[in-house]
């Protein structure tokens, strides 16, 4: 079956391109088949492991069929979205830390109390571990794995440039430096250090933590228009000194793997998530390492924290909330399907599974868990859930603000402005 990297289905009859994967096997079917969508965005990597997960669940699971689809990152969200204004979303589908309140605000998750712990058997991730994908004192997702922000780099092009490779102490105005370093060294047109970081929302939001702020604070904003100039007029200058891809390699990025400046070959760093380390190697050459995001001064605070890295949810429009809930335990706490997910999702949350894959992981999944065991003393505390209107404040408020400021259409004093201002309007609390 080939998968596309667009679009890749996994599904019944009548699905336009697929596999059925009860479809020829001798394995007796219920007298009422139950038929189970799932939805996610990621990687051809991330598709292959999932539906090999899932097929491993129906050999186990007669009666269930899966019907999957895997979408780029923004046709991911117009997907749920048309599936939410007709009531017809997926039993299974695909959220993070920054969506999970706001979607699950807006009606679109399942509240999965009532399965735990009968049917998702997720004691052993401890407390703190489900706190991260409750709301409102509700539980509306599992995670699948843990992790958190991370900066990526090109060893080898670090190593040919005669140039250190970063470290967890590295600061902002360090970064700043090695990127227009980086940039010199590589001596092309269209390559630059680093990324046009001004339009990362979770690296706005650590840099914001660093100084005793935060993206989002009591269902708000939880910065003024003083932090985001400064945020916005460093990207600036660093975009004129030459540090920074040029605008419009930076707005092709769609927060996915193979958009980012890094894996598109723009740049020897990149800024993202650590258990996206995988994917990001599957793609570049170079052998790829990792460390923390840089912060503003040597053995201040990190900006970091635990997240889970990716979460299912079930659909608030189901009509089978049990076999939902089974197929995610499966998912979460089965040690063969551990074994074909790897690390790929983050960490996985449960010790028995964690342990169990440990060995067979390769030197790259190594990597994703040494730099998560790395943060242990660096993370803060989880924030609260953001507030309603947090997707749409980064995809529609500060990604397209900062894509004018980097075609130098506005300035940072009037992006900050505005900033704020369509921000307020967009935040529901």
């Amino acid at each position: 079956m080939q998968v596309n990297r667009r679009s890749f289905l996994m599904g019944s009859a009548g699905a336009a391109a697929g596999l059925a994967f009860g479809a020829g096997s001798a394995v007796p079917a219920f007298a009422e088949d139950t038929q189970l969508r799932a939805m996610w965005w990621g990687s051809n990597d991330r598709a292959k492991r999932t539906l090999d997960v899932a097929k491993l669940y129906q050999s186990k699971t007669p009666g269930v069929t899966l019907v999957g689809e895997s979408l780029s990152g923004d046709g991911y969200w117009t997907k749920l979205a048309t599936q939410m204004a007709g009531r017809s979303i997926a039993d299974v589908f695909q959220l993070e830390p920054n969506t999970i309140s706001d979607y699950s605000k807006r009606g679109a998750c399942l509240a999965l109390d009532e399965f735990v712990p009968a049917t998702l058997k997720v004691q052993s991730f401890g407390a703190d571990m489900l706190k991260l994908t409750t709301v409102d004192g509700k539980l509306y997702g599992i995670g699948l794995g843990l992790n958190s922000f991370a900066m990526f780099f090109d060893t080898v092009f670090f190593e040919k440039a005669g140039l250190p490779l970063p470290t967890p102490d590295l600061t902002w105005d360090e970064y700043a430096k090695l990127a227009v370093e980086l940039t010199k060294a590589g001596g092309k047109e269209g390559f630059a250090g680093g990324p046009y970081a001004a339009r990362y929302a979770y690296v706005f939001d650590a840099w914001l933590r660093q100084r005793g702020k935060s993206l989002y604070k009591g269902g708000a904003l939880g910065f003024t228009s003083d932090d985001a100039r400064e945020w916005f007029s460093y990207w600036e200058d660093l975009r004129k000194k030459g540090g920074t891809v040029a605008a419009d390699v930076q707005t092709l990025d769609q927060n996915t793997i193979d958009t980012n400046c890094l894996a598109l070959g723009k740049s020897a760093i990149g800024m993202a998530y650590s258990n996206q380390m995988i994917g990001y190697q599957l793609i570049i050459k170079n052998k790829i390492g990792i460390t923390t995001l840089p912060r503003e001064k040597k053995g201040g605070p990190s900006g970091h924290y635990y997240r889970p890295a990716l979460i299912w949810s079930v659909g608030a429009t189901t009509k089978n909330g049990e076999a939902a809930a089974k197929f995610i335990d499966f998912f979460v706490n089965d040690v063969e399907a551990g074994k074909i997910l790897g690390v790929e999702r983050g960490v996985p949350m449960s010790p028995a599974v964690r342990e169990a894959i440990l060995p067979q992981l390769n030197p790259t999944e190594q990597e994703t868990v040494k730099y998560v065991n790395l943060l242990k003393d660096q993370v803060g505390e989880y924030p609260a859930p953001a507030p309603m209107g947090s997707t749409q404040f980064d995809q529609r408020v500060l990604r397209p603000l900062c894509d004018e400021l980097a075609f130098e259409r506005v300035s940072p004093a009037d992006a900050a402005t505005r900033l704020i201002e369509e921000g307020k309007a967009t935040i529901k609390g």
